[in-house]
């Protein structure tokens, strides 16, 4: 491959999706990430993720010469920062995997060089990295450009939305946001608004705490009908029969390394003026915790009524529906809790959109729904909503699945 133009460091879930559509544009990109089966895996034109298109896309970039992957950085014109942001002691974000990545890369940089970072930061980590930058090479002081445009997509829609969705764009200076507009321009044909790199920082965690607070709303009305005999879902459908109301469908949680963490970013800094959002990921997460408890009281009822255990068929463990994606998945922490209790019970696990687990044994929906007494539907897989006989099943469907509102 020609010398590369942009170096991407991390292909993972956003990470891979935009080094591939960057090279597919004809663009010589050198992706890193530190796991080498990852580096092998793209280097052989495949992927080590699931999502729509994306297969096509690095196969195509790879054998044309565009996308190459290594554990090393190169030099390049531009650097984006697409790494992931954990968090440390209670829920504080972790910002050593941005700066590790910046560290590897500011010996490369040269004067013209653009610096983007898209992982999910806290707000003011962009002007860090940029004193980092500068404490190292202080002859760069104002000789690059430095930004930041979070990412904002859909798993399993992530190739499109990469495309078309607006992008939120903030430089450390106005030079620096100008330049950041100028190179994402080249593969984005949904609007780019401009702004600062605080403001693009903050923009991020908002938008998926809203999202948060939203779904806290549904999960506790959730909670509410339980205890009135009330169908939420046919309560929600009605309600939303008011031009002006747009209540979510509740679930068994929030998972992902968006919706489930962003918040967190805010409350761990702001935490006296975060009170909703702070509240609402806690609403959120005893939903899960309220599902296991759920589960379990009824296997007890079901001994008391038949004198023997029941079989129990827990189907899906992603943090979504119809996607392979695990992190910080609800019904992967329930069906952990579950398993912790048992004792000589049969449960089986199903997960159509991954072929095994390094924990759970996993099982064949056909079998687990055929030998099952109770079925549990955490995650609204498109094959969970065609499933049929189970007039002789106690059906737990904490996912709306089966709901034909």
């Amino acid at each position: 491959m020609q010398n590369p133009e942009v170096n991407i460091l991390g292909l993972g879930y956003i990470g891979l999706p935009t080094a591939a559509l960057i090279a597919k544009n004809g663009t010589h990109v050198h992706g890193v990430d530190i796991n080498k089966d990852v580096v092998e895996t793209i280097n052989n034109g495949k992927i080590h993720i699931v999502e729509p298109d994306l297969g096509e896309t690095v196969s195509y970039a790879v054998s044309n010469g565009f996308l190459r992957a290594s554990t090393e950085a190169a030099l390049a014109n531009t650097y984006l920062i697409v790494v992931p942001t954990p968090f440390k002691n209670n829920h504080e974000p972790d910002i050593s995997f941005v700066e590790s990545a910046t560290e590897n890369i500011i010996p490369l940089l040269k004067k013209g060089d653009t610096y983007i970072i898209e992982s999910t930061s806290p707000v003011g980590t962009t002007e860090k990295m940029m004193h980092l930058i500068y404490e190292k090479r202080p002859e760069l002081k104002g000789e690059v450009f430095i930004a930041y445009c979070p990412e904002r997509v859909l798993p399993g829609n992530v190739m499109y939305e990469l495309v078309h969705n607006d992008r939120v764009i903030g430089g450390v200076d106005e030079k620096s946001t100008k330049k950041a507009v100028e190179f994402y321009r080249k593969y984005v044909t949904g609007e780019l608004h401009e702004t600062n790199a605080r403001t693009a920082e903050m923009c991020k965690l908002v938008e998926n705490s809203s999202r948060d607070v939203q779904i806290a709303f549904a999960n506790e009305l959730s909670l509410i009908c339980d205890k009135a005999d009330i169908d939420v879902w046919e309560l929600i459908n009605l309600a939303n029969k008011h031009p002006r109301v747009n209540i979510l469908q509740p679930g068994c949680g929030v998972g992902g390394h968006c919706i489930a963490v962003d918040p967190y970013f805010i409350v761990s800094e702001y935490p006296m003026e975060s009170r909703i959002i702070g509240k609402a990921r806690e609403v959120n997460n005893y939903k899960s915790f309220w599902c296991a408890e759920k589960i379990v009281s009824t296997k007890l009822e079901f001994e008391l009524r038949h004198g023997r255990k029941p079989k129990i068929a827990l189907l899906g463990l992603a943090f979504k529906p119809d996607i392979d994606d695990l992190r910080e998945s609800p019904a992967k922490y329930i069906v952990q809790r579950v398993l912790q209790d048992a004792n000589n019970e049969d449960y089986y696990i199903v997960e159509p959109n991954i072929d095994n687990h390094n924990i759970f044994k996993l099982t064949d929906l056909t079998v687990a729904v055929k030998e099952a007494d109770i079925i549990v539907i955490l995650v609204a897989h498109k094959e969970f909503k065609q499933l049929t006989e189970l007039e002789n099943k106690i059906v737990l469907d904490f996912s709306g699945a089966l709901k034909k509102l």
